[in-house]
């Protein structure tokens, strides 16, 4: 139980593995490179009309009952891709991996009757076998996507629209109850510099992925985001592999693609913070399976009342996974996705009692709901793409989720 009135915090070592302290049912989790929180057990919600209403409240309800005596108090969750109403978990035991290394048990008004703090760690175990064809189900369907992508292209060559990330899902259907725990464990080993993420996502299901992509983060002052766009497949030769990173480089699709979405966020940073830098040229940041473009954002913010959440606010959606003009690819999006992305690339991260926090995009990722999974992938269309290579780049995202999920 919770009633504000008081904030204990727990040193329980730099050994402790977060995902131990996170559980399905409920629960939050989020970490990059060992740092994070994660959560179980009751949880107080804030609620607020949008994201840029959230920030405030949110942190004035982690206050309550702190003394600044250890790490702050944290909120966290997954936010949906369209705007609306929004939401964030307020935890009454949290456990924090800090950027010194330390790890924290956080418990905000936690009572001396209340169940004992006991994380459960991942036993490893083998892999299922492949899924067979007639488990999967792709909306829309290779050719349909082809043809939503065509229809894309139709409208920028109208003009008005520069460029609309559309997305298509993957339906599994495993035969067995799926475990998001022990997916997250198969997400790190593969990804061990994404963002590791579990959410809950509507009625019994949970948002479960390993994203490449920080959003914004704001520590000490300082803002970091780092966008990515285009994309090139990953090979296992190492000449290929090289001279897949290299085209990439060179592309000019995809250079103009990645531009679009650098324009956005320095836009974006700039009503908060002292003037932001960032990487001249793109810089490829390489994932298992694919090359990403990148470019790294530093600024200051001016105001230091400014929370992570104006800041996600501020930047979401980015072109990134988006489009530009942003109501221009969102009517798109709503017109050519035949469903309903709700918190697929949406913001998922935590912000503190000090207004700090983290926040990556929801991608590559799956909701699980039982036995069932529902896979999500896009592609960035602009001038100069074409439905058959996004088409590709899509199935090969669905293809490197696949095989973790056989540890799901």
């Amino acid at each position: 139980m919770t009633d504000g009135s008081a904030v204990r915090a727990t040193r329980l070592g730099p050994a402790f593995d977060l995902l131990a302290a996170y559980d399905a049912d409920g629960g939050v989790f989020f970490e990059r490179d060992g740092l994070g929180v994660a959560a179980s057990g009751p949880a107080d919600t804030a609620r607020a009309a949008s994201i840029a209403e959230l920030g405030g409240s949110v942190v004035a309800r982690l206050r309550e009952g702190w003394d600044h005596e250890g790490p702050a108090p944290v909120a966290l969750g997954g936010l949906p891709f369209a705007p609306g109403p929004v939401s964030l978990a307020a935890p009454a035991r949290v456990v924090r991996r800090t950027d010194e290394g330390e790890t924290w048990l956080i418990e905000r008004g936690v009572r001396g009757t209340a169940t004992p703090f006991s994380p459960q760690r991942v036993v490893g175990d083998l892999p299922h076998g492949s899924f067979r064809p007639a488990q999967l189900r792709e909306v829309p369907t290779v050719p349909g996507y082809e043809d939503a992508v065509a229809g894309a292209l139709e409208r920028i060559r109208a003009g008005g629209l520069e460029k609309v990330v559309l997305a298509r899902t993957l339906e599994v259907d495993a035969g067995r109850p799926l475990d998001a725990k022990r997916l997250l464990h198969r997400l790190r080993a593969v990804e061990p510099h994404g963002y590791a993420f579990a959410v809950p996502s509507g009625s019994s299901a949970v948002l479960v992925g390993a994203s490449p992509e920080l959003l914004v983060s704001l520590r000490g002052g300082e803002v970091c985001a780092t966008p990515l766009a285009g994309t090139a497949p990953r090979s296992g030769d190492p000449d290929e592999d090289r001279a897949n990173a290299e085209a990439l480089s060179a592309s000019a699709k995809n250079r103009e693609e990645h531009a679009v979405v650098v324009r956005a966020v320095a836009s974006a940073l700039a009503r908060y913070c002292e003037p932001p830098s960032w990487d001249p040229e793109p810089v490829l940041l390489e994932t298992a399976n694919v090359w990403h473009l990148a470019t790294r954002f530093v600024g200051r913010v001016r105001d230091p009342s400014v929370t992570v959440l104006d800041l996600v606010a501020a930047l979401h959606p980015t072109p990134a996974v988006c489009g530009t003009p942003t109501d221009m690819a969102r009517a798109t999006i709503a017109e050519l996705e035949p469903f309903d992305r709700g918190r697929y690339a949406g913001p998922v991260g935590w912000i503190d009692a000090n207004g700090e926090g983290e926040w990556a995009i929801a991608l590559r990722c799956a909701e699980l709901r039982g036995g069932r999974a529902t896979l999500f992938a896009g592609a960035g269309i602009v001038a100069g793409s074409e439905p058959a290579s996004e088409a590709d780049e899509t199935g090969r995202k669905f293809q490197a989720f696949l095989d973790s999920l056989r540890w799901g």
